[in-house]
């Protein structure tokens, strides 16, 4: 394999393997004789367990237990699941009512888990679980999105409010408006989304004598490890946690379910290991949602234009419980980006979390960035055509200009560096904007409405900022890199060991990756929030320096030269004077051969001294058929600035995934429940997926302004299509029916919706 370079396009090693059923899934790797578990499922959203009867279960044929909310207490298992909490505006915590581990007491919506029955084969544990009796009185059910209704946590959280949630100082902003020469409001509808994974989630679970393994399907170890440890009390280094290859993530796989904790206890109980794998309706029933928000926005403007102040005020469904981040998401992520790009101090966030008899709702690629510059470039473009302003025009007149950086924004962000209005003339001229009026003429001609969408996002890598790495000289000549991050598909196979290649020389096919065992891997942040590639390329490199460091000692001390007449030059070193320039693995050899173990494996932790901000321009360009509402994306071009791309191939994928997941939330996602709670859209039937024949094709174009907060001047890039995407989408449908007196247009922008727009208008 060719070496890899800086900001090379290098093939994606373990793409082989993965596209022709080599990889190796949770499901693929449960050890052998392992039985099978099912969860009995609450057939209803809101009821009171009136009695629970699973006698005939555990007598049924091939069952070796069958174990409930009861049975885990009894066998000193904690049945809290662990969450955030956002605080609420009068300086207390949100709600934290307890969500079991099973149901106890009370069902709170369609497919949450009430028994756990394993045995033998699949077959057999559905038979059982269809004996179960469960006896209920079935409350109403809380599906809308506003205060009051039936509650469905009455001690701990009286109106079904999770969390009350106040950034800004209300004086100050309310001033600000008061001088306002015009004040422009608009309402914007986030929808839920299912996120269909391609792999739905699976685990199974094993003892080794007081030792327990868990597999699971997820996006980092440790956090699933800590959980586990406080749930059944025992010593963390009593746990093993491994994650095999995982076939999507997207943030929902990102933290513990409940289906999790029941495993090692039926694995200890049975004496044997344990597999569960979610079939795909179970997973659009139990995997957490994502969005699912209202906001009302309001922009304050001077008399030139200039924004002198910002409000939101959102409700965020939450589910029927907290999740992991629930509480978090559309308060402090939201709040992070929330002014965006643009130069404006006085914001205002109010955010009431409000408890439904829903799925519980987490992190979706982005995680409250999304959102966020949703509300707000929807909020722009409205703002543009209520003033009579173009739309480019109005956000060049409030971008932060380059001389202002570092920035600190209204809600405490510090941007290190931006060139937002160079990014945008680059993002007009590639989209070919001067010709979008032919463009739109043509589809005329056609009887199609035409409309030009533009979102300027601004996002911020998320998580710990710290990693950590592990590399090992290894006695067949090769070297390892364990790494604390954990790839769902993005290609951290070829980069992490491709980038170790670039700073060490070491050939590609000489470096073995590993990742997802926290017996090999001390601690680490795994994956989400666009963290990974900087924060553990940071850490690779700070290794890097500690190794030449360690070694340039080492031969000088053995060639007799003085330390600073050893220099390394990215593939061998070099010994002022001599003839010596052993490459690092043959460096490793002369270490070995003389006893100097310490010179074979190297462990670090870096910390990047501050996140980077990811921004962007999309432009993106819709026909609309107005006889059937029938909505096609047909152009969309990206200019991202990525700051420097480590692998530009890589980076490109991941906006074209971005942008796909966006697309196929502004068009055609939708997440539908009845009022009774039941799923209406629990099938591929029913959920519309994005397809290729959706898809436009995405061009992509790097601007790099390279980032300040860390060495390499890398940003993340795992979230930045779909954080520009939405609005794109939804301003350029707009666009393309303000003609016709449509003023309000609310995703999903399906046939029927924009077919009932038009004619309502």
């Amino acid at each position: 394999m060719e070496k890899f370079g800086k900001s090379q396009s290098v093939k994606r090693v373990e793409d082989v393997r993965l596209l022709t059923g080599h990889g190796q899934y949770v499901d693929d790797i449960a050890p052998e004789g392992a039985l099978h578990a099912y969860f009995f499922r609450s057939p209803v959203a809101h009821a009171e367990i009136e009695a629970l009867d699973i006698e005939a279960a555990r007598q049924s044929d091939g069952v070796h237990c069958v174990l409930t909310a009861a049975d885990l207490e009894r066998e000193g298992v904690d049945l809290a699941m662990q969450f955030d909490r956002a605080p609420n505006r009068d300086g207390t915590k949100g709600a934290a009512p307890l969500r079991p581990v099973l149901a106890k007491g009370r069902l709170r919506f369609v497919g949450e888990p009430v028994a756990c029955i394993v045995a033998d084969t699949l077959d057999q544990a559905m038979d059982a679980a269809e004996l179960i009796e469960l006896d209920y009185r079935e409350l109403p059910a809380k599906i809308d999105l506003a205060e009051g209704g039936e509650e469905l946590h009455p001690e701990e959280a009286p109106g079904n409010v999770a969390y009350d949630f106040l950034d800004g100082d209300p004086d100050k902003v309310e001033a600000a408006f008061a001088e306002a020469a015009h004040v422009v409001t608009f309402d914007v509808g986030d929808n839920r989304i299912i996120v269909n994974s391609m792999e739905p989630r699976a685990a199974y679970a094993e003892w080794d004598g007081e030792r327990m393994h868990l597999c699971y399907g997820g996006q980092g170890v440790w956090g699933m490890k800590d959980h586990l440890a406080d749930n059944y009390g025992i010593d963390k280094e009593r746990i093993r946690i491994t994650t095999p290859d995982v076939g999507g993530g997207f943030g929902m796989k990102g933290f513990p379910y409940p289906e999790y904790f029941p495993l090692p206890l039926a694995a200890k109980l049975t004496g044997k290991p344990v597999r569960w794998m979610s079939d795909r309706t179970e997973a659009m029933l139990t995997d957490n949602g994502g969005r699912a928000l209202t906001s009302t926005t309001q922009m304050a403007f001077d008399a030139d234009h200039k924004l002198i102040g910002y409000k939101v005020k959102t409700l965020s469904d939450m589910g029927a419980y907290n999740s992991t981040f629930g509480q978090m998401i559309q308060s402090f992520l939201f709040a992070r980006v929330m002014m965006g790009t643009y130069d404006c101090q006085n914001t205002l966030l109010e955010v009431k979390g409000i408890y439904t008899n829903t799925v519980p709702t987490d992190a979706y690629r982005g995680a409250g960035r999304p959102e966020a510059i949703y509300a707000l470039e929807r909020s722009m473009d409205n703002a543009a055509r209520v003033l009579g302003v173009d739309p480019l025009t109005l956000r060049r007149k409030n971008f932060i200009a380059p001389d202002q950086f570092p920035y600190k924004s209204a809600t405490g962000e510090k941007y290190d560096v931006g060139e937002f209005d160079r990014v945008l003339t680059r993002a007009e001229r590639e989209a070919d904007i001067p010709g979008f009026a032919a463009r739109r003429a043509e589809s005329e001609k056609a009887g199609k409405l035409r409309g030009l969408g533009l979102s300027y996002y601004i996002e911020s890598i998320l998580g710990d900022p710290d990693e950590h790495v592990q590399i090992d000289f290894n006695d067949d000549g090769t070297a390892t890199i364990y790494v604390g991050t954990q790839s769902n598909g993005q290609g951290h196979e070829t980069v992490f060991a491709a980038f170790l290649s670039d700073q060490t020389g070491i050939p590609v096919d000489k470096i073995r990756f590993v990742q997802g065992d926290s017996d090999l891997i001390p601690a680490g942040g795994g994956t989400g929030g666009s963290r990974s590639v900087t924060t553990q390329n940071n850490a690779t490199l700070h290794t890097v320096g500690v190794m030449i460091k360690a070694f340039g000692a080492f031969l000088a001390e053995e060639n007799g030269v003085a330390p600073e007449d050893v220099s390394f030059d990215d593939e061998r070193f070099r010994l002022k004077g001599t003839n010596v320039t052993p490459t690092f693995l043959e460096a490793a050899e002369m270490a070995r051969a003389k006893g100097r173990t310490d010179l074979l494996s190297f462990r670090e932790k870096a910390e990047i001294p501050g996140r980077s901000y990811p921004n962007g321009a999309h432009f993106a360009e819709v026909e609309i058929d107005p006889d059937t509402g029938a909505t096609q994306v047909v152009k969309y071009t990206v200019v991202d600035d990525l700051g420097n791309l480590i692998n530009p191939m890589l980076a490109e994928g991941q906006v074209h995934g971005g942008v796909a997941q966006g697309l196929g939330q502004a068009i055609m996602e939708h997440t539908v429940y009845d009022e009774d709670g039941q799923l209406l859209t629990a099938t591929f039937m029913d959920y519309a997926m994005p397809r290729a024949d959706t898809m436009p094709w995405v061009a992509f174009h790097s601007e790099p302004v390279p980032s300040t907060a860390n060495a390499l001047g890398m940003k993340g890039c795992g979230e930045a299509g779909t954080v520009g995407a939405m609005a794109a989408v939804g301003n350029a449908v707009l666009d393309a029916v303000w003609e016709r007196g449509v003023r309000q247009a609310d995703m999903p922008f399906t046939p029927l919706r924009m077919w009932e727009m038009l004619n309502a208008a």
